[in-house]
This record gives C-alpha cells, structure tokens and sequence, in this order.
C-alpha cells in the first residue's frame, strides 16, 4: 500500500515537472514585470492608493503570463476555443490577483502596516506566492485541460501515475470487412 502511493507521488512529481518549471520561468519573468510597475505606482502616479497599484500591476502581469503560458508552458493542453479559455483564464488569475490584493488590504488596514517595505512584501512576496500556488492548478486542472497522451513526451503519464493508457478503437487490416482487427476478411 505505502509503496503504491510513494510509486503514485513519484509518477505525479515526474509527469508534473516539466509543467512546473516552465510555469516557473513565466512566474518569475511576470514577477519582475508585476514588481516593477508595483513599485513604480506606488512611488509615481498611484502613491497613496497601493491596492489599486497591485491591481494595475497584476492585471498587466496578467496578460504577458496568459500570453506566455498558452503558448510555452501549456501549449500542449491549449483548447480550441481560444475565447473560453481566456476567460477561464481571466477567473482563475482574478482570484489571484484578489489574493494579492487581498494580502496588501490586509497589511494596510487591519494590521496596520503602511511603510513601502510591509506592503511591497505583503503584495509581492505572500500575495505572488499564494496566488502563483492557486493559479498553476487552476491553469492545469481547469484552464488549459486538454488531454497529454497525444503530445510526445507526455504519452506515458498516465502508467506514471498507475492509471490504465486510454482506449483506442483497433484499426482494421487493409482488406477487413466484417471490422474485426487482425482477419484478413477472407470466408
């Protein structure tokens, strides 16, 4: 049983990596994209009002990393109604995007934590790292579902994770005409 399930997590850690560390590059590149221009409202056009800057920041963010994880991270589960999932994909980083909002709100207001540092961190640390938790499974078990076993390199994840390979229809002899695989349909 115990060896069942550490063969089960193996299969998923290694069916999961390659996801995660593309998802990981596209992170740390929206992050410094989200930072930068966090910082520059919170120190220009938007000081004082640091809530409505980590929006700004993130919505911004928000469509490189759309952008980028359509076409690089998950280009093999992408769905073919482009407009489903950006909309999707707009839900599930609209809720993380409240969740770091939600981290600068809480910093400011109810533990009362003004300085540029508590909130920078608050937004920008706790917030990107809880929001970037969610939204890679929101990405990957809701965004972009399209099933792996046809890409290359993804075809043995299922057996990873000790689930039986999908079924396919057996394809018939040239010459078969009752349907059977492996007749050669002669009487």
């Amino acid at each position: 049983m115990l060896n069942e399930i550490a063969h089960k997590c193996r299969g998923l850690f290694t069916m999961l990596w390659r996801e995660v560390m593309k998802f990981g590059v596209v992170g740390g590149v929206a992050f410094v994209i989200d930072t930068a221009i966090f910082v520059w409202m919170m120190n220009g056009p938007m000081h004082g009002s640091e809530v409505k800057a980590k929006i700004v920041a993130g919505l911004v963010a928000t469509m490189f990393s759309w952008v980028a994880n359509r076409y690089w991270t998950f280009r093999h589960r992408r769905r073919a109604s482009v407009v489903r999932e950006l909309v999707l994909f707009i839900i599930m980083n609209g809720i993380g995007l409240f969740i770091a909002a939600a981290c600068v709100w809480v910093t400011k207001y109810w533990i009362g934590l003004t300085d540029q540092a508590s909130l920078f961190i608050a937004g920008s640390v706790v917030g990107l790292v809880l929001g970037t938790i969610f939204r890679f499974f929101a990405y990957r078990f809701w965004v972009f579902t399209e099933e792996l076993d046809a890409e290359p390199g993804f075809d043995h994840d299922r057996e990873l994770l000790g689930q039986p390979a999908p079924r396919t229809a057996p394809v018939p002899d040239i010459g078969d005409r009752d349907g059977d695989a492996g007749t050669t349909g002669r009487p």
